[in-house]
């Protein structure tokens, strides 16, 4: 590179990767999801855009004929030239090498509206004058070749334009939609695809090809610490530009030796919204700082952070310069940082290291991003760098944040007693321990994440030293998204919800009607029977825990339970939350999941016992044949059941996941097994509440069907239950929504009870054991989590 007629050599590439071009990226996605809205808009809504429009139209469209045409016939002609003024444009600035992409973009969208589904069609333009001009120009002006192929030269051409004539010939293109209201006419579906696929190939090629944003001014750089008196004589590129700046080493002759030069461009500038939004919207405010309104001024307060960390002696490096450049850059230039990394320090320099964070606290500084290169040690001085997260006038959470970030860098580096043990040394014990709720994923910044190896590990040492080191029982982590994992769930799970609940929803009307000839004393008690499963389900899983939770939170989690298992397929929300509540019991994981599967394991024990003593008791004459799968369908579950036990027999990871995850479970639930034996007293409780949840279920329903006139007897209606709901426990749908009701109904009516009866009956049914305890168990969930217990 040649500066002022000096040649100043530059290793290394300064041209920013594909994918870390973020300017180009979003283009292309934005215009994507445009030609998306235009394909929706036009097959989904198309009839209802051509109302609007035409309303629209009729509203705007002031012109009378003759001054219609000739505005039409205006702007045809200017449309008909913008091509050709977009390349003389090129001409003019001598941008030669630009005349490849341009071509390329115009034939490419050409090209790709020229498709049918007989082949390319060619486009049909003739170029001979006819009489009428307005004829001649709305060929062109409604051809959606045309407009796409003006879009993406444009959009190629766009970024090396002077501003002024770039915006005039994007406002010529954009107006052709009113343009076409203004002249009372519907603007052209096609034209809007054209123009939209037309934007999206330009956008691929300024992908490729490259803005000028690309370019780095390294002579303005050159001239700049000229004017700082240091003379560059070489640059060296330590790092492309990607998410961070270009970063180059520059040999000068002056004051220092050597200086770090960050250039920020437009591509950084875009990454840096992206992030300040995103932090925005996934944080709470306390945790973020002020959102920043362009990056001159990032690069600014980064700089004046520098200087004040430098006033304090804890400075890694001075601030040289900081300035504006061409073509959207800015250029950050500062010494080379002093000292050596905290990686090759002995545990001896940690002492110094919180003492100096603290110096940083007292002030009210945070450091923000304390990754193990920012952190040096000069003649037994720790010094800073970075700066690029710090705040002055931190808030507590901020400094609290610096508190655990160093926690994971120097547990990561010194391991966890010595770090731990030098922190509570020079901050406290409290200021430790209410930084220690901040040692949770989404507290530790992405720059840590990349930096220190084995983050994950140090992070949750350094929890458990923070808590052994302080002698407390348990750390609760500090929410500080917007959301937590548990709001988002419940979220998730409401959705699931209302999606399962619109087929009842729709069948309320009927259902309603159908009420006015029930029993509603049966009804009640329907309603009574069917609460009685709570106590029997919170009985027996007391009993596997051993008594070792209260029994009254647990009959009001088994409320709650009720919305987690109806919202997820297969109950799986239910084992969960049962978990959970055991887990916040102060019942161990391993032990809270066995005493979940030991219910299970009864309650299925008991279910097939009470089936085959009904099925016993109904007599022969009961045909059960209506409740036997058909045999190939026996036969297709036996194939999947013995692919599934191939599959876990010859899979490496499987057979080391059942050895180690389900195999000490299981053993865990047998030996659990053996114990029930041993002590009648417990396994008569947890077989008592086992049958309870199935008899208080089969005894609701057969309440809903004498509520509706009854038809059939207790007996059957308990093998209805128990056969037609193990049947739907397999469908897919978040609480068997749909399979339960089917199978009932079907139930019932294969033992003769009509459907007038049986359908109205089901539905009460559900409306009693299912809708009315979701709707109290959303409540109740939150409740509890209010109050910890879940």
């Amino acid at each position: 590179m040649r500066v002022d007629g000096r040649e100043i050599p530059v290793t290394g590439n300064l041209l920013q990767p594909l994918i870390r071009r973020t300017s180009d990226i979003i283009r292309v996605v934005l215009a994507a999801l445009w030609v998306a809205v235009v394909i929706a808009a036009s097959l989904i809504t198309r009839p209802e855009w051509l109302a609007l429009e035409r309303s629209v139209s009729n509203i705007v469209g002031f012109l009378n004929p003759d001054q219609s045409n000739l505005v039409y016939l205006v702007y045809g002609m200017a449309i008909l030239a913008l091509p050709f003024a977009i390349l003389i444009e090129l001409i003019i600035g001598r941008q030669w090498k630009l005349l490849a992409g341009y071509a390329a973009a115009g034939a490419v969208a050409g090209l790709l509206l020229s498709i049918t589904g007989t082949g390319l069609s060619a486009p049909k333009w003739h170029l001979q004058v006819p009489d009428r001009l307005d004829t001649f120009l709305s060929q062109f002006l409604d051809d959606p070749r045309w407009i796409a192929m003006i879009a993406a030269m444009l959009t190629v051409a766009s970024p090396w334009l002077p501003v002024r004539p770039r915006r005039w010939l994007w406002f010529l293109l954009l107006a052709f939609a009113p343009i076409h209201l203004v002249v009372s006419t519907v603007v052209p579906a096609r034209a809007m695809f054209g123009l939209a696929v037309g934007w999206l190939v330009g956008a691929v090629i300024v992908l490729v090809v490259g803005t000028p944003a690309l370019e780095v001014p390294l002579d303005a750089a050159v001239r700049v610490l000229a004017g700082r008196g240091h003379t560059v004589t070489a640059f060296t590129v330590v790092h492309p530009a990607g998410r961070g700046p270009l970063m180059l080493a520059a040999a000068v002759e002056g004051p220092e030796r050597e200086l770090t030069i960050e250039m920020f461009g437009k591509n950084q500038r875009s990454f840096g919204a992206l992030r300040q939004l995103w932090r925005w919207l996934t944080f709470r405010s306390s945790e973020t700082a002020a959102i920043h309104g362009s990056m001159h001024r990032v690069v600014e307060h980064r700089a004046l952070m520098a200087i004040a960390v430098g006033d304090l002696g804890l400075g890694s490096g001075t601030p040289v310069a900081v300035t504006a450049l061409s073509r959207g850059w800015m250029l950050y230039a500062h010494t080379r940082p002093r000292g050596a990394p905290i990686t090759d320090q002995s545990a001896d320099a940690l002492p110094g290291v919180w003492r100096a964070l603290d110096s940083l606290h007292q002030k009210r500084i945070s450091h923000g991003d304390l990754r193990p290169i920012d952190i040096r040690v000069d003649d037994g001085v720790t010094l800073f760098g970075g700066f690029g997260n710090a705040e002055y006038g931190a808030s507590d959470a901020q400094l609290q944040s610096d508190i655990a970030q160093l926690l994971v860098t120097t547990t990561a580096t010194f391991g966890k007693e010595p770090a731990v043990c030098a922190a509570i040394d020079a901050l406290g014990e409290a200021r430790v321990l209410a930084a220690a709720s901040r040692l949770t994923k989404s507290a530790v910044p992405t720059g840590i994440r990349k930096a220190v190896p084995g983050w994950k590990a140090a992070l949750s040492a350094a929890r458990d030293e923070v808590r052994k080191q302080t002698g407390q029982d348990r750390i609760e982590a500090e929410q500080i998204t917007r959301f937590s994992r548990n709001q988002i769930i419940q979220l998730v799970l409401l959705i699931a919800l209302v999606y399962v609940a619109y087929p009842f929803i729709s069948a309320v009307p009927t259902f309603f009607t159908q009420l006015r000839t029930a029993n509603w004393w049966w009804a009640l008690l329907g309603l009574a029977v069917s609460a009685l499963t709570y106590v029997g389900a919170a009985a027996a899983l007391w009993a596997c825990a051993s008594g070792a939770v209260s029994f009254r939170n647990l009959v009001i989690m088994q409320i709650a339970n009720t919305f987690a298992a109806t919202t997820t397929p297969a109950r799986v929300g239910g084992l969960a939350l049962s978990v959970r509540f055991l887990q916040k019991g102060g019942v161990g994981a391993v032990r809270a999941t066995a005493a979940v599967a030991l219910q299970q394991a009864v309650q299925v024990i008991t279910h097939v016992s009470l089936l085959l003593a009904f099925s016993i008791l109904a007599g022969t004459s009961t045909d059960l044949s209506h409740f036997v799968p058909d045999a190939t369908v026996l036969y297709l579950l036996a194939g999947v059941g013995v692919g599934i036990v191939g599959t876990f027999m010859f899979v490496p990871k499987l057979r080391r996941w059942l050895n180690n995850a389900v195999r000490p479970q299981l053993q865990e639930v047998l030996s659990e097994l053996a114990e029930l034996a041993r002590d009648p007293r417990r396994s008569a409780v947890i077989v008592l509440g086992c049958a309870a949840i199935t008899l208080g279920l089969a005894g609701a329903l057969w309440a809903s069907v004498e509520a509706f006139g009854g038809g059939t007897t207790f007996i059957t209606v308990t093998i209805v239950t128990m056969i037609g709901g193990t049947l739907a426990s397999a469908a897919p749908t978040p609480g068997g929504v749909g399979a339960v009701e089917a199978a009932l109904i079907g139930g019932l009516a294969a033992f003769g009870l009509p459907a007038d009866i049986a359908v109205p009956s089901v539905l009460l049914y559900r409306v009693l054991t299912c809708w009315l305890p979701v709707f109290c168990g959303w409540a109740t969930m939150r409740w509890m989590a209010k109050r910890n217990l879940i």
